[in-house]
């Protein structure tokens, strides 16, 4: 081997030659069939730049947005974390409607979903809130109140993205009807 081509990446100079690789080392003739692992990429991934900062943006909307829910709504200590309850149904409705007008409804911009899904509906909904919630009920002894709110909270959300996806596809059949 030349120095202009050093030989698969990662692998070690053997023997005296420092330019040799061991045999072991050499990728098989045919690459497609043995593609490298992730950590032996020929190229770096480009980083979607606009994508990161589009949902770096929106999550900080959306956990903004949350904790003014909060403000507006305290849960008192001890009692059942409703407002929790109701940011992660809102939320999950939010998302149902976003989905279908994104992907049924007019085109809209690349950027339009990371911001909106996965960024502010994203940080507006607080999953590991829920879980420290039921975590909290079942240490005060509250257990039978804890397996409700998991149930209640799972049940609701998967009702309210379901019927968040039917309404938005209720609307735009009314307006591609005019």
């Amino acid at each position: 081997m030349s120095s202009d081509n050093p030989g698969p990446a990662g692998a070690e100079p053997t023997g005296s030659d420092p330019d040799s690789v061991m045999d072991s080392d050499v990728e098989p003739p045919d690459a497609d069939a043995h593609p490298p692992a992730p950590t032996e990429s020929r190229e770096s991934p480009r980083v979607p730049v606009a994508i990161v900062a589009v949902v770096s943006v929106g999550g900080v909307l959306g956990a903004l947005a949350r904790y003014g829910a909060g403000l507006l709504w305290p849960t008192a200590t001890g009692s059942f974390p409703w407002t929790t309850f109701a940011i992660n149904v809102i939320g999950c409705a939010a998302i149902g409607c976003l989905q279908v007008a994104a992907t049924e409804g007019r085109p809209v911009h690349r950027l339009v979903r990371p911001f909106l899904g996965t960024g502010v509906l994203g940080g507006f909904t607080t999953f590991s809130t829920y879980c420290v919630d039921i975590e909290q009920l079942v240490d005060r002894g509250e257990a039978g109140t804890a397996l409700a709110y998991l149930t209640a909270t799972i049940t609701a959300a998967m009702v309210a993205v379901t019927t968040g996806a039917w309404v938005a596809r209720r609307v735009l059949a009314l307006r591609s009807r005019r």
